[in-house]
Parts: C-alpha cells; structure tokens; sequence
C-alpha cells in the first residue's frame, strides 16, 4: 500500500462513526456512517495533507456519491498528488 493510500485511510478512519476496527479499500463511505458534513471535512483534510485540490461542489452534488469507497477516494488523491508532482 502506498503512503498516499495509507494516509487516506487514516483520515477516512478519523471520520468514521461506526464500530470497525479496520478500514478497507473496498469499504463503502455511506457503510462507515460518514454524513455529508463527514466528508467534505474529509475533502478539506485531504486536500490540506496532500496540497491538492479535490473538484467538487459542496452545493449541487454529494461529495459521497462522487466517492462511494474507500478505495474511489485513494484512487482519486493518488490521480491529483501524482499530477501534482508531474
């Protein structure tokens, strides 16, 4: 696993509200009780840990139907830090 990915994780794993020892790629947002106030914290949070900017609009769509694992949002933070770098 990837530091990037291991620092998603650890972020989504702060937000969580349901009793789940581990968080998986696989793991839904909605399944890990994260409301829409949860993820867009969790919007600002990884775009304040990786320096990005992640597209969305907290006023017309949902942040978690944009992302509705884990791994959407891993693989998302990856595509943007890489194109960062490059």
């Amino acid at each position: 696993m990837s530091d990037v990915a291991g620092d998603v994780i650890a972020i989504i794993a702060k937000k969580k509200r349901v009793d789940k020892p581990t968080v998986e790629l696989s793991d839904k947002l909605l399944d890990l009780g994260l409301e829409s106030l949860d993820a867009v914290e969790m919007i600002f949070d990884l775009e304040e840990k990786f320096d990005i900017q992640i597209p969305y609009n907290a006023n017309t769509n949902n942040p978690r139907t944009e992302f509705e694992t884990v791994g959407d949002v891993v693989a998302a933070v990856e595509k943007l830090v890489a194109q960062k770098t490059s």
